[in-house]
């Protein structure tokens, strides 16, 4: 069963890394991508919330070694799919996965950048427009890997991956 996870876990990482650098929504120092939300929902369900930390970190690392993404990507990434992993664990529902990658990351992660901001010198950031960034980044990630988990799940190949 690790092996399956760890398997599942390094392709969702590859796969958020390449596409991260196509479809990115820029916001000053921010680099949001949808992604990330889609790639963190998927994580929520076939693998969990310390596999999907994992993938988060990993991810988020390469995407900044490549220029793709920011330390901004840390919290967002992190917290979205941890609390997608924990909605998803609590009522094994597709949708509380969405739901808690869209909190996670749209609401708690934004907030969480605003000590950064401050770390990394950007004082003078706001963080409605960030919020913003980050919710539209999240809602879209979330809403695409919801209806990809439903297609799946009606076709009878979701418990496949599990």
């Amino acid at each position: 069963m690790k092996t399956k996870k760890l398997t599942i876990t390094a392709l969702l990482i590859a796969f958020n890394v390449v596409f991260s650098s196509f479809i990115i929504i820029p916001l000053g120092p921010v680099k949001a991508a949808p992604v990330q939300h889609f790639v963190n929902v998927l994580c929520a369900v076939f693998v969990g919330p310390w596999y999907g930390l994992a993938q988060a970190l990993i991810s988020s690392l390469i995407r900044i070694i490549f220029g793709t993404g920011s330390a901004f990507a840390f919290p967002g990434s992190m917290i979205g799919v941890f609390l997608a992993s924990i909605f998803y664990m609590y009522r094994k529902h597709i949708f509380m996965a969405a739901v808690g990658e869209v909190i996670g990351t749209g609401i708690i992660g934004s907030l969480m950048c605003i000590p950064l901001s401050w770390i990394l010198g950007l004082q003078h950031f706001f963080i409605k427009p960030l919020m913003l960034v980050f919710l539209v980044s999240s809602f879209l990630g979330a809403a695409i890997s919801y209806i990809l988990l439903i297609v799946l799940k009606k076709r009878g190949l979701l418990d496949k991956f599990k």
